[in-house]
């Protein structure tokens, strides 16, 4: 375990190097180009963390909280806030004990995101990581409006060993998630993982189709516990916020899978979406493997983009 976590910090860390050029190599410049801590100080490393995808709201707030602890802890050295920030930072991007809730209940778990993001993958990677704990996993295909997600989340359901329901292209998404929930009721599944097609500039469809859903989910499976994830591309950068943005006006989200983080010079838009939305990233991506999917952990996450590793 303590091995594939740290295979997978490696992995992080080199995802990050384009995002660490365009944030950390600033910021190493600041903190040794400056003698004082003044308001130049604190404007340069706010123009470099909105530069870094990081957005307008979480720079506020980790300087906000920067410049609290400086005072507080009387520091007069630029290059004594180095470690300030890097806390303050994690501090932004604290998912909670809470997050994972799903893992450990009877849920439904509904994946929505627009093509080509990702999503079909992701579901199929969180199916292998759910079997590997232990967990019973059902899948259910209902992105029937593209020709190829069913085929692809049939072979991803292979590779992870678990069932999939699935319908012909063209089919009722509702009708297969009905399909899929009797299935995981009678199969006494832990898990039904539903894989939704995600059409974002057909607002009012997809809002029909989630709301046809969720009514079929209520209705028959009442006391499952809930759980609606968004698939979003992190080298998408502001454009993956703004499809949290909208997404979260068709459906009430509890969490963010990021995908694609290997590579991206925009890897700070991580925080940028947990700050502006109040939606915790759950997972991040890495790669093409079943394993390069990971839970979100703040610690990592940041040691991997400032290279600070202190994992043993």
């Amino acid at each position: 375990m303590a091995e594939e976590r740290k295979g997978f910090f490696r992995r992080l860390a080199e995802g990050l190097t384009k995002t660490r050029n365009n944030i950390v190599s600033g910021m190493d410049a600041i903190f040794s180009g400056f003698s004082d801590i003044d308001d130049d100080f604190y404007d340069e490393i706010e123009e470099i963390l909105v530069m870094g995808d990081i957005g307008i709201n979480a720079t506020t707030a980790i300087i906000a909280n920067l410049k609290q602890k400086v005072k507080e802890q009387h520091i007069k050295n630029p290059q004594e806030c180095k470690e300030l920030l890097i806390n303050s930072i994690k501090e932004q991007m604290q998912v909670g004990e809470t997050a994972y809730e799903f893992e450990h209940r009877t849920s439904v778990v509904l994946v929505i995101g627009v093509n080509g993001v990702g999503k079909t993958t992701s579901v199929g990677k969180l199916a292998g990581k759910l079997k590997d704990q232990g967990r019973k996993v059902i899948l259910a295909a209902a992105d029937t409006f593209r020709a190829a997600a069913g085929e692809q989340l049939t072979e991803w359901a292979n590779r992870a060993g678990v069932e999939i329901i699935g319908g012909s292209e063209g089919a009722d998404p509702a009708s297969v998630v009905y399909d899929a929930v009797c299935a995981a009721k009678a199969r006494k599944a832990d898990v039904l993982l539903i894989d939704t097609a995600g059409r974002l500039h057909n607002k009012k469809n997809l809002m029909e189709e989630l709301k046809k859903i969720d009514r079929i989910i209520e209705r028959e499976f009442p006391d499952a516990y809930r759980e609606t994830l968004v698939v979003l591309d992190g080298t998408t950068g502001q454009n993956a916020l703004e499809q949290a943005r909208q997404f979260g006006e068709v459906a009430d989200l509890t969490g963010i899978i990021l995908t694609k983080l290997d590579g991206t010079a925009k890897g700070g838009i991580a925080v940028a979406i947990q700050s502006e939305l109040n939606i915790p990233v759950k997972y991040i991506g890495v790669g093409e493997h079943i394993d390069d999917l990971q839970k979100f952990d703040a610690d990592t996450f940041v040691n991997a983009l400032f290279l600070t590793e202190t994992e043993d």
